[in-house]
């Protein structure tokens, strides 16, 4: 059993934690709600293009390189969302797993159309991300920083028109994005949202896939013509899901972060009341040992 003084050194390295968990609570709680908001008013939008567009794609009247589907290729594309820091429990590990479940059912759910392996390269946003995937010895086609400072339209708008040109050369079966979608404070689940192609014609069906291409009897005007529509609402499309799933993920890790260091603080607050009790015990033993010694003394001298 450690002494007095090893039991003071501990409860008072202890409480410096508990103030840094706590402080780190606080700011992840403020990050929290800011990404949740932004999260949440940011799906109805993207909800209603991805609708739009597949609608359109899935009336296979249209000829644009996005929406065509490229059969033959030998290629998955991923785009992995990750964080650039830890302290997040198990956000990061979950994904990572879910990330794995890509490769072999790309190769058996489509066997009609695959005459060879299909290989699966990678772009990572996020160290983390980024980090494992080398240590695993995937190929890693791109790397984004992910900054820290609040996410803008314009900060997606590289990733987007990379992923748009990987897609179009034909080398490309599937663009996916798999990342932790925010369901609540306590819940974020590892998704993996097929991004391209917009049409059914090779839907691929994961387990907790999130696929929200469902055909509609919606019929569209456009004016000037399709072509002219088409050209630029895709990439924005493309641009659109790309930016509400990376707020997705940030509502996700600010939550996960906020319940680490919540579950951290309180932990360190049981830990101080288990070593004060035991160091008050300890003293107070002492200091009865002590009076016992005196008196004893005292009794000796009569």
């Amino acid at each position: 059993m450690p002494g007095i003084k090893e039991l003071k050194t501990r409860i008072k390295s202890i409480q410096s934690t508990r103030k840094i968990t706590r402080a780190m609570q606080m700011v992840s709680a403020a990050k929290m709600r800011k990404a949740q908001n932004a999260a949440i008013s940011s799906r109805t939008y993207a909800e209603a293009a991805w609708e739009l567009i597949s609608n359109i794609a899935n009336k296979g009247q249209f000829n644009h390189p996005l929406i065509l589907t490229y059969p033959q290729a030998k290629k998955n594309g991923i785009i992995l969302i990750t964080t650039n820091r830890g302290m997040v429990g198990s956000l990061n590990i979950n994904l990572l797993n879910k990330l794995k479940s890509i490769e072999p059912l790309s190769i058996t759910q489509e066997k009609a159309f695959v005459t060879a392996e299909i290989y699966t390269e990678i772009i990572t946003y996020g160290k983390k991300g980024s980090q494992t995937v080398a240590r695993l010895g995937k190929k890693i086609v791109a790397d984004f920083p992910k900054p820290e400072k609040t996410l803008t339209a314009e900060d997606v708008y590289p990733i987007a028109q990379m992923v748009a040109e990987m897609y179009i050369s034909g080398q490309y079966k599937n663009i996916y994005l798999v990342y932790n979608h925010f369901v609540s404070t306590l819940i974020q689940k590892p998704t993996i949202k097929r991004l391209l192609p917009f049409a059914e014609t090779l839907r691929a069906d994961f387990d907790n896939t999130e696929d929200v291409s469902e055909v509609g009897g919606t019929e569209y005007v456009f004016e000037p013509s399709i072509e002219k529509v088409l050209e630029h609402l895709l990439p924005r499309i493309i641009e659109g899901q790309i930016y509400e799933t990376i707020l997705e993920s940030n509502a996700s890790e600010h939550s996960a972060r906020m319940v680490m260091m919540k579950n951290a603080t309180e932990a360190a607050g049981d830990l101080i009341s288990d070593y004060t009790l035991t160091y008050n015990q300890l003293r107070q033993n002492k200091i009865t040992t002590e009076l016992a010694e005196i008196t004893a003394g005292r009794i000796a001298l009569e």
